[in-house]
Order: C-alpha cells, then structure tokens, then sequence
C-alpha cells in the first residue's frame, strides 16, 4: 500500500514513506469499522478487497476509507526492513491488542 499524504501535512517526524507493494496494513491488523465491500469490517490477517494487485489502497483520499486507515502512519518500528517482518509486527501488535488479550506485565 503507498500513502500520499496531502503536501501541506507533512509526515510526523518519526514516519516514513511506505514501501512500495507491500500492503502489509491492509492486511494484518483488523478493521472494525465498515469498509465497501467489507460491511462488518476486516479480521486480522485477512487481505482487504480495497487493496489491489499491486498493494495499492483502492479507496485512498475517499471518504469511505475508514478514518483507522487514514489514520495510521509507518514507523520504523511498524514497517522494519521488510514487507514480512512489517507483516510479523503488526500481527503481533494485533495479537496483543485484542479484545480478551491478557498480557503479561
């Protein structure tokens, strides 16, 4: 997935651009708002149907994008060096993040 952020809001000093064709945040964390062609939201690791071939967000800068979308900013830390290790993080933040999670402390 490619954000493109509007030029006169530039990206939080710890964002980063994201990677070209990896998709990895439309695809690990779940959604639980609405999304077209997703009416009851999106479960961690399933692929959103807004996401094409080529890992490009398919309702970007459109009003039914889920403000959670919009929202979310790449990190260093969320991203890492690859699409899979991006996959890996963010499904385990989802895991820890979930509703019933009991973490240790």
């Amino acid at each position: 997935m490619r954000h493109r952020r509007d030029a006169a809001a530039p990206l939080p000093a710890h964002a980063v651009n994201c990677r070209p064709g990896c998709g990895a945040c439309c695809i690990a964390p779940s959604i639980s708002s609405p999304i077209p062609g997703m009416p009851q939201g999106k479960p961690a690791g399933v692929r959103c149907v807004q996401l094409s071939a080529d890992n490009r967000c398919l309702i970007f800068g459109k009003p039914e994008r889920p403000a959670v979308c919009s929202s979310l900013m790449p990190t260093p830390d969320m991203c890492g060096d690859s699409r899979e290790q991006a996959l890996r993080w963010l499904g385990m933040v989802e895991a820890q993040t979930a509703p019933g999670c009991t973490r240790a402390t």
